[in-house]
């Protein structure tokens, strides 16, 4: 009876711990990548990159950081709950630049993919 009681105890514990969801934020994004095609030298474009939580808890963006001081992203400092969507705005100045460009803007947040890296792309004529 002993061993009956221990071995329904063991099943109960385990049945309990694996229906247990963990709390965590999921970011997707729509696109990871943008391609501006050919722009002027000089120009400054932006782009939107749109993302939705798809995680079960709020999902935090601690920081955006553009590869360069050409690359500016303007991300929600407030918390984006379960399902909500919402934007990164990514500024590009080309000023300087020419040729094929590619640069990124890495976002570190709580999410199970804490680091994505967002790239913008472009060619630029003088």
């Amino acid at each position: 009876m002993k061993k009956y009681f221990s071995a329904l105890a063991v099943i109960l514990v385990i049945t309990l711990t694996s229906c247990t969801e963990e709390k965590k934020a999921d970011i997707k994004f729509a696109e990871s990548e943008f391609d501006f095609g050919t722009i002027k030298q000089g120009d400054k474009v932006n782009h939107t990159f749109s993302f939705e939580n798809k995680g079960n808890d709020d999902l935090i963006i601690t920081n955006a950081m553009g590869s360069c001081g050409c690359t500016v992203p303007d991300y929600p400092k407030e918390a984006i709950k379960p399902n909500a969507k919402a934007d990164i705005k990514v500024s590009f100045n080309s000023a300087g630049k020419e040729g094929d460009q590619t640069k990124s803007v890495t976002i570190y947040s709580n999410a199970k993919d804490s680091i994505v890296v967002l790239k913008i792309k472009a060619h630029i004529e003088k």
